[in-house]
């Protein structure tokens, strides 16, 4: 195995240099369950977890597309394992009755880590700075941020937005007295379970609990983050020197004295777009729409034509769900989403719509090929491997595919004429919102060409419903109402494959709190509840 031939000089770097730098919370080398501190743990993640500008929420900590809670600041709610709401800061919360009002009140007992009383003015000068300098997430729904008193918040909204508290679960909430951006992201003063106690950039992050937060004592009192690239992140677990470690289902199949693989469920999707729009040129002079997916017969056959249980025992190694939205088993999923692998009729689909087999066995109408050009991000094994068993499913079904790596940096505009492999997933259904709404002004989808006024018209509808939890049947029926939407009877201008397990090593002896379903991301999500781990006997002795 290719992963089994990494040189022993990474080995020694690791011994000698980045470890080194854990002092003595980390490990200190011993295997297994032989670990003296158990009010520390050591967790190795992915370089591309470390946050680039550092630990301020208005230029994404904790947001965008690897949402998680900030840990070193506090939010007004809360996702509670079930993707229900729950109250952090907020004591209650509520929206006027033409939703451009949120009232928000918040507890009296909370202070910063430098001795301050957060207040509500703290909390409206926080979501006036993320809305001016966020550089990840969206707030134009918020006009602003008002501070009625010491415990209440108004927040004044440029337009119904029922979703809101999702979107006050991710923002942690900084000290107005204390606050320069230019600094922030490197000495954070919060008032969340953690304090940041050192951050050593491209290395890692050590945090330790905050002794006068309000909430549960954290029973671990120092969590340490490294970051390291997979195949340094095994080795670590290897020589004992981690107790948690990020890995993929590549290595699914090794062991590891003394730890033990967790899987955790997720709605990491991938998925393609299937441009759902004949071939044209638009202002800009990109190609936009494929002539062969804008038939929706075409965009079903391919639908119920994938064997999604293959690709997870297959490229997956077993570690990964059926995905048939973006948004599967979440409180605003619609079970009309689920398609049976039949390929069989999806072949009927394909002749249907003209395109017959021809000598070659590939499918042709009026001359032209039934061929699939495949996208995918360059770098990423996951997702080559998925692309390849894809076109080889497809290929099946007489459809001829080629497959390409690409950057991101192109892989938006190839994506309006090709299908490209995605990777979403959130605890929002604004994610919804994002890939099937017609954008203001353009006739089309965001990621891919597409629009539908009905499926519109039940997003706007979500948003502007008086509470969350009456927006979800909504939400729903953008999927499908029984004549319209964006599932298999429907547009199905997307084709979701497979949801990614996300995998860990985890010393024996270490019992990982429950996890909630992970969003896109294979980061920070993990430790959410980092706060409530514990050491059993076994990884004390």
């Amino acid at each position: 195995m290719k992963k089994r031939l990494i040189s022993g000089l990474l080995t020694v770097a690791l011994g000698a240099g980045l470890l080194a730098g854990c002092g003595g919370s980390a490990s200190s080398g011993q295997e297994g369950g032989d670990r003296q501190d158990t009010s520390s743990v050591v967790v190795a993640m992915g370089p591309t977890s470390e946050p680039e500008a550092g630990f301020d929420p208005a230029y994404g900590w904790g947001a965008g597309e690897h949402v998680h809670e900030p840990l070193i600041q506090s939010t007004l709610t809360v996702t509670n394992t079930d993707l229900t709401i729950g109250y952090d800061l907020a004591t209650e919360y509520g929206a006027s009755q033409d939703g451009l009002t949120w009232t928000v009140k918040i507890r009296d007992d909370v202070s910063f880590t430098d001795g301050e009383p957060l207040t509500a003015e703290d909390v409206a000068f926080t979501y006036n700075t993320v809305k001016e300098a966020s550089s990840v997430n969206d707030f134009t729904m918020l006009d602003y941020a008002e501070a009625v008193d010491d415990t209440t918040v108004l927040f004044h909204m440029t337009r119904p937005f029922s979703i809101w508290p999702y979107t006050m679960a991710v923002v942690g909430i900084v000290p107005e007295h204390a606050y320069d951006s230019a600094t922030y992201g490197s000495n954070p003063i919060g008032s969340g379970r953690y304090i940041l106690k050192q951050w050593d950039r491209g290395q890692q992050v050590i945090l330790e609990a905050n002794p006068d937060y309000y909430g549960e004592a954290p029973k671990m009192k120092r969590v340490t983050i490294l970051f390291m690239e997979e195949d340094a992140a095994f080795l670590a677990a290897q020589a004992g020197e981690v107790d948690v470690a990020y890995t993929s289902a590549t290595y699914s199949d090794q062991q590891v004295e003394g730890y033990s693989l967790a899987s955790y469920a997720s709605v990491d999707n991938r998925g393609f777009n299937l441009p759902a729009v004949e071939e044209t040129k638009d202002q800009e002079g990109r190609t936009v729409g494929n002539d062969f997916t804008a038939d929706v017969l075409v965009r079903r056959a391919i639908n119920i034509g994938v064997d999604r249980q293959e690709m997870i025992d297959h490229v997956l190694n077993g570690y990964g769900s059926p995905a048939y939205s973006v948004c599967d088993q979440l409180p605003w999923y619609n079970e009309a989403s689920q398609v049976a692998y039949d390929p069989e009729e999806a072949a009927a689909l394909l002749d249907q719509a003209g395109w017959t087999l021809g000598e070659d066995g590939v499918r042709e109408k009026d001359g032209q090929k039934a061929e699939l050009h495949l996208l995918y991000a360059t770098g990423d094994s996951v997702r080559q491997a998925l692309a390849a068993d894809f076109a080889g499913q497809m290929e099946e079904l007489g459809i001829s595919c080629t497959t390409e790596g690409v950057g991101w940096d192109t892989a938006y505009d190839r994506a309006l004429a090709d299908p490209l492999l995605w990777g979403w997933g959130a605890h929002t259904p604004m994610e919804l919102y994002n890939i099937y709404h017609t954008m203001e002004g353009t006739g089309t989808a965001q990621y891919s060409p597409y629009s539908n006024e009905t499926v519109d018209t039940y997003m706007d509808q979500a948003l502007a419903s008086p509470d969350l939890e009456s927006s979800y049947e909504l939400w729903q029926k953008a999927q499908w109402d029984g004549s319209a939407g964006v599932t298999q009877e429907g547009d199905i201008p997307w084709v979701w494959l497979v949801n990614i397990d996300h995998l860990y090593w985890v010393r024996d002896g270490l019992q990982v709190a429950e996890q909630k379903v992970h969003p896109h991301g294979h980061g920070w999500s993990v430790v959410n509840n980092v706060d409530q781990w514990t050491w059993s006997q076994s990884g004390k002795d």
